[in-house]
């Protein structure tokens, strides 16, 4: 069976890794450009091609696959199947019609929820208990194929964007190895997807980074787990940003208007929520500075917060 792979970014790593350990015959990788990194803007290829070139396979770049010139790079493979996960960028029917088994995607959600580009964050932000895989056939639609198998995995109170990321990307190369052979057969059984319970996870902006204090507390805690380790939640105070990068839920309830410091030591920066209730921020990063336990920063550029300073206010947010 003669397979193109299309993905871009850690999460596709372990299925790529998973065709090449099966012996599965991948003709070329394809994956986003390079782009400018870091400070210094250093031109950095994307982690898919780092692993395509462990293995020499060719390594195609387009930068709009929906580009009749590209697709056809692709097209001329004659690929019997096209894999993808977390690509990118939406197949235009030209290059879905190709391969006589079709084209197939690892996605990270139970579909039909959680279409779109930041299934994982959302998940968590939204507080649920549990997500998978869905290893679906593609259409030129987001996330709409039909579904060929699923596998559910829990969320824990403690899991992260970043560790839930981590659990499904070799989730999603498991579940895909056990798929493939009934795809190559021809004795799988598509199912379609139901319309009535779709909801979608666009990918995150920079509005869903900021903290909304009037929230309750689990909502404050979940979005901050849900934007770690990237975008990364934020909010501020004393005049300017401050980066959340964990906290942990308070105990106690507190009668003060939300986002107002209940107490700040060593041990944490504990700020109230709609609710009553609070989360206690213990791994945070003040504006020019480097990200810090609460015990560094409090050694140092908080040393001057006290009790009873409102966080979220601020002309950034207005």
């Amino acid at each position: 069976m003669k397979i193109v792979f299309m993905g871009t970014p850690d999460f596709a790593v372990p299925v790529l890794r998973m065709l090449m350990e099966e012996d599965y015959d991948v003709r070329a990788v394809v994956t986003q450009p390079d782009r400018p990194k870091g400070r210094k803007r250093t031109l950095t290829p994307p982690p898919v091609k780092e692993e395509a070139l462990k293995y020499s396979l060719p390594v195609i770049q387009p930068e709009k696959i929906r580009n009749e010139d590209e697709w056809k790079k692709v097209a001329e493979l004659q690929p019997d199947l096209i894999v993808t996960a977390a690509f990118g960028q939406i197949l235009p029917k030209g290059l879905l019609d190709i391969p006589p088994l079709g084209c197939v995607n690892v996605h990270a959600s139970l579909l039909p929820k959680y279409r779109g580009g930041a299934p994982i964050h959302q998940a968590v932000i939204d507080g649920e208990k549990e997500t998978g895989i869905t290893i679906m056939y593609m259409v030129e639609a987001l996330d709409a194929g039909d579904i060929l198998s699923q596998k559910v995995i829990p969320i824990h109170d403690d899991d992260s964007a970043g560790s839930l990321f981590e659990r499904l990307s070799v989730l999603g190369a498991d579940l895909l190895k056990d798929t493939l052979p009934s795809i190559e057969a021809g004795t799988i059984q598509p199912q379609k997807q139901d319309e009535s319970l779709v909801t979608y996870a666009p990918n995150i902006t920079k509005d869903k980074e900021i903290i909304d204090w009037s929230l309750p507390a689990d909502s404050v805690y979940n979005q901050i787990r849900g934007l770690h380790p990237w975008p990364v939640a934020y909010t501020t105070l004393d005049g300017a940003r401050l980066k959340v990068w964990w906290a942990e839920k308070a105990d106690g309830s507190y009668n003060l208007e939300p986002g107002t410091i209940a107490e700040a030591d060593e041990t944490g920066l504990t700020i109230t929520a709609g609710d009553g209730k609070a989360v206690k921020i213990t791994d945070l990063q003040p504006a020019g500075k480097k990200r810090m336990d609460a015990a560094t920063f409090f050694r140092g550029a908080g040393s001057r917060l006290k009790a009873g300073m409102k966080a979220g206010e601020s002309d950034e947010q207005k």
